[in-house]
């Protein structure tokens, strides 16, 4: 493997952690449909986008989790709490950047991002009390 990939497969590992990390370098080393794909994100999104100066990675987070927000692609922003969370941001954090959506993505978008967020901040005993819309019976 190449510098570039070395570099990301480091971060992803310090962003996601080492089990994540081996599995996607064991699948960059096969040739399994999508194996190309994944070498592309390690070594653009991670090895080059992730790596540069500029930025702190929370701040990273933040523009990363809106975007998702944005483009409705809850199983990917799911990853990116986690990421964020790992990376320094408070839930306060989190529900401020979610917050800041709702006059360019609207309360739809919001909404599904708060059911995903919600489920993230579960799994790691930070949200126990709150409830979703559904939850609530409100979608």
């Amino acid at each position: 493997m190449n510098d570039i990939t070395e570099r990301g497969l480091t971060l992803f590992a310090e962003i996601m952690g080492d089990q994540p990390a081996g599995q996607l370098r064991a699948s960059l080393d096969g040739d399994d449909f999508g194996a190309a794909i994944g070498k592309l994100a390690t070594d653009f999104a991670f090895g080059s986008v992730w790596a540069r100066e500029g930025l702190e990675r929370k701040q990273r987070s933040l523009v990363v989790i809106g975007v998702l927000i944005a483009l409705r692609q809850m199983q990917e922003l799911k990853n990116h709490i986690r990421i964020g969370l790992t990376n320094g941001l408070t839930v306060g954090e989190i529900e401020e950047a979610l917050i800041q959506t709702i006059p360019y993505v609207g309360f739809p978008a919001a909404a599904s991002a708060t059911s995903a967020i919600i489920e993230v901040l579960r799994e790691r005993n930070l949200a126990t009390g709150s409830r979703t819309a559904e939850e609530r019976g409100l979608l």
